[in-house]
């Protein structure tokens, strides 16, 4: 089998160190690139060509998820494997609709990793199983049902938001205008039926989009 070349994309330097380790010990997988946002991401990409993305989706910045949009707007055959800590089954409903493969929780084994790489490079659909059952559950729940209806330039908006990024922050990041912001804040705030940006902290912290321990992952 060729090698499989990887980038990997996450904001923590040890997390990525761990990453290379693990996957450099396969005989046939190698780590070409790195990156530590969304944004040196889609730069990274056209410049190192990999086979394979592995996102992070919560990153500083512009995050996974606008970063798989972009990826995917210049090369709509790359195969991107999300890798996250969140295990609310809407990151992944959220990333296949941006264009991902697969979705792997940084709690599987390392083993389950690998599997989903190899899933990936022959463009198969691949969940780790724990968000393979959460999304099976999901059908039960209301409040995840609503976060489904959200596009996904607005949940990563709403993510944004609930780490309390200004407006004219997210405009930039996103490279949007301000007032497009501030629509999409409307729009999300009536899609979830919540009817100020408290109740909309208190929904996201609910729904584990975050969490008040670790923003970040």
């Amino acid at each position: 089998m060729n090698t499989i070349k990887i980038m990997l994309v996450d904001d923590h330097a040890i997390v990525r160190e761990g990453y290379r380790s693990l996957l450099q010990k396969q005989d046939n997988m190698e780590v070409i690139a790195e990156a530590r946002d969304g944004a040196q991401a889609y730069f990274s990409y056209k410049k190192y060509n990999p086979d394979i993305v592995i996102m992070d989706i919560s990153m500083p910045g512009q995050g996974g998820l606008e970063a798989i949009t972009r990826i995917k707007q210049v090369d709509n055959t790359a195969k991107i494997l999300v890798f996250s800590m969140h295990k609310n089954p809407s990151f992944a409903v959220q990333a296949t609709r941006a264009g991902a493969l697969g979705y792997v929780t940084k709690s599987s084994d390392p083993e389950v990793l690998i599997r989903a790489i190899f899933d990936v490079k022959q463009n198969k659909y691949t969940l780790s199983a724990d968000i393979a059952q959460a999304l099976a559950l999901e059908k039960l729940g209301t409040d995840a049902a609503a976060l489904d209806q959200l596009t996904v330039r607005e949940f990563e908006i709403l993510r944004m938001l609930v780490e309390a990024m200004p407006t004219q922050a997210i405009a930039e990041t996103l490279n949007i205008s301000p007032k497009t912001v501030a629509n999409a804040h409307y729009i999300i705030k009536r899609k979830l039926n919540v009817n100020s940006d408290i109740e909309l902290t208190h929904l996201a912290i609910k729904m584990n989009i975050i969490n008040l321990l670790n923003l970040s992952g």
